[in-house]
């Protein structure tokens, strides 16, 4: 499966980029402030795969949740290229009686298996986790 993108720049370091058909998303530099950048774009985009991963295996685990959130987090090295030298993953779920062994294989597989954007990356990937009980 091949994905095109096409990236117009129109104006400083603004540019909006296009997967196929699909809807524009604005990038800037860090000073332009009108878009996130794009490294700010490849940490998402990370934080969305693996986002989507875990909801579709804990629903397979049939795990009843009533919210769920991804926080990541990038370091980057100070020399250029300034890839991300670590990335941590805060994976935060909402729900009641929700199986931390669950979440756990959800996670693995999710890192191991499931996830592309993780796998094209190098950065070494670390994880946590919390489960918000609702109450009542």
């Amino acid at each position: 499966m091949t994905i095109k993108a096409k990236i117009r720049w129109t104006e400083g370091f603004q540019f909006v980029a296009r997967a196929g058909d699909g809807p524009g998303v604005v990038m800037d530099s860090s000073a332009g402030k009108s878009g996130p950048t794009p490294m700010e774009l490849l940490l998402m985009g990370v934080g969305g795969c693996t986002a989507i991963d875990v909801v579709s295996i804990m629903n397979k685990k049939r795990a009843i949740l009533t919210g769920f959130e991804v926080v990541i987090s990038g370091e980057q090295a100070e020399d250029h290229p300034r890839r991300y030298t670590r990335i941590h993953i805060e994976y935060v779920l909402y729900g009641k009686d929700i199986p931390p062994k669950s979440v756990e294989q959800a996670i693995k597989l999710s890192e191991t298996k499931y996830c592309s954007a993780m796998a094209s990356l190098n950065a070494g990937v670390e994880h946590s986790y919390r489960i918000v009980a609702d109450e009542g």
